[in-house]
This record gives C-alpha cells, sequence and structure tokens, in this order.
C-alpha cells in the first residue's frame, strides 16, 4: 500500500502541472512580462502567506497540524523585505488582493482555524512547492531583472535556515505519513490539496487577465 505522502502527490499531480503551466507563469518566466508583473503576484502571495503563518501559535499545539509549524519555513519576513524593495517603502499602502487571492486566503484561514487537517493541505502545497519549483522562479527572476543573487526581491524562495533541502523534503514526507488521522480524514486532506492547487490556479488565470501580452 502507498504511504500518505505518495497518495497526495499522485493525487494532486495534474493540478500542480496546471498551476506551474499557467500561461501567467510561463510569460513570467519566459521574460515576456516586466517586472511589475512579478511585484504583482508577489503582492497576492504576501496575502496567502499571511492567512498560512499569522495562526501558527495557535496551531503549534495542535495534535494533527502541529508537527508542521516549523519556523524555519517561515516566509512572511522575506516577502515583506521583497516587497519593499519591489514597491519602496509605503508598500503596504499599496497592495490589493485579487478576488481570487481572497478566495484562496480566506479557505487558509478557515481551515487554520476550523479544520487543522485541513490547514496541513494548504501548508503541504505551499511550502514543498517553494522548496522546489520555487528555486527555478527565482533563478529566472534573478536572470530576467537583474536581482541580486539570493537577494532583496527574490529573498521569498530563499530557505536559509534549510541547509539540505531534499532531506528536509524527505522529513516533511516522514511527517505526512505519520499524520494522526483515520483513512476518511486523510481522503478529505487529499481533496483539499486538490482544492489548493485549484485556489492557486485561480490567482495565476486573475494574474493573466491583469497582464494579457499584446498581441
Amino acid at each position: 500500500m502507498d504511504s500518505f505522502s505518495t497518495v497526495i502527490r499522485a493525487a494532486s499531480h495534474e493540478q500542480h502541472v496546471e498551476a506551474e503551466t499557467s500561461t501567467f507563469m510561463s510569460d513570467l518566466l519566459g521574460g515576456r512580462l516586466g517586472v511589475d508583473a512579478y511585484a504583482r503576484y508577489t503582492e497576492q502571495l504576501w496575502f496567502v502567506y499571511e492567512a498560512l503563518e499569522s495562526q501558527t501559535e495557535g496551531l503549534a499545539a495542535d495534535p494533527v497540524a502541529g508537527p508542521f509549524v516549523q519556523p524555519e519555513l517561515f516566509r512572511l519576513a522575506a516577502l515583506e523585505r521583497d516587497l519593499e524593495h519591489l514597491r519602496g517603502p509605503d508598500w503596504r499602502a499599496g497592495v490589493s488582493a485579487l478576488p481570487a487571492t481572497r478566495a484562496y486566503a480566506e479557505r487558509v484561514r478557515e481551515c487554520a482555524e476550523r479544520w487543522p487537517a485541513g490547514y496541513v493541505a494548504h501548508h503541504y502545497t505551499r511550502y514543498l512547492g517553494d522548496l522546489s519549483g520555487g528555486q527555478i522562479i527565482r533563478d529566472k527572476a534573478e536572470k530576467t531583472w537583474g536581482f541580486e543573487r539570493k537577494g532583496d526581491g527574490v529573498r521569498f524562495y530563499v530557505f536559509e535556515e534549510i541547509g539540505n533541502p531534499a532531506a528536509f523534503k524527505r522529513g516533511y514526507r516522514e511527517r505526512l505519513d505519520e499524520v494522526r488521522a483515520d483513512d476518511l480524514e486523510k481522503q478529505r486532506i487529499v481533496a483539499e490539496c486538490k482544492r489548493a492547487f485549484a485556489l492557486n490556479t485561480g490567482v495565476f488565470r486573475a494574474l493573466g487577465e491583469e497582464f494579457p501580452l499584446s498581441a
């Protein structure tokens, strides 16, 4: 029988590919969009991570979500430094969440407050993705817009406290395999993972509409 981490990975594979190959992401990584599109994307991430990380204190003692609350993953401070670099010191006054981003952040917050196992699904789809595909985005962003390597503008993608990402991801998958949930709850977690990818793809779609490539 497959381990839970394998089941989750397989179940969300299709949507993972869909999110990664969205038109907006392809255009952004292909260098066809300006730095403003990258900054707008970074803004949207801020709203999602604010929802993910503002609840961690309450979740740390939870038997299901607690093992996943790992400060070395936290991204909010890095995102804020990036936004200060991209948008200036008054960035907070100018950021706004797209309706799709608002829906995403609200669902994350709802899970954090009412359903810790669902929070784990969002935690997994975000942080493990950042540790993996996020590195491709960082590399492209540095080359396309001239950010300093691992410096301001791309700090979100730099996990300074994780020396060995491969080992960390292995440990994370072991935590998933040991998650305190019965089979039915695990099915619900898998379904929430799929929902998380769909919400993320919705944000990409909205950004694609905001930054269409002129024909």
